[in-house]
């Protein structure tokens, strides 16, 4: 049988209080991680109730446009999804656009010839 005599290690050296306060200060902690490093985009404000101001627009712009959609009036106009669906049945009802594709999703129209 083999036996192996431990082997003495040699002692650490103490560091003096200034240098274990030198060395606290050299290493810093690292920050906590941010997952979000990206410019967040702020929320639109897209009215919800038409004034007479806008609706005077809707009447002026919208027969000028070539593609009219929801997407359109809410993007150009800056109105809500619901209110833009209501305005395009109404333009529709008098004559000021015409449709050119009603499906259950999406409805597109012109301008009236």
């Amino acid at each position: 049988m083999l036996s192996v005599a431990p082997v003495p290690m040699a002692p650490k050296i103490q560091q003096t209080k200034a240098a274990k306060a030198a060395a606290a200060l050299a290493g810093g902690k690292k920050g906590k991680k941010k997952w979000n490093k990206g410019k967040v985009k702020d929320k639109a404000q897209h009215l919800v109730i038409l004034d007479q101001e806008k609706y005077d627009r809707i009447l002026k712009d919208v027969p000028t446009y070539k593609y009219v959609s929801v997407s359109v009036l809410v993007d150009r106009l800056k109105i809500g999804g619901s209110l833009a669906r209501v305005a395009l049945r109404q333009l529709e009802s008098d004559g000021i656009i015409t449709p050119v594709l009603k499906h259950s999703k999406q409805y597109i129209y012109t301008r009236a010839q």
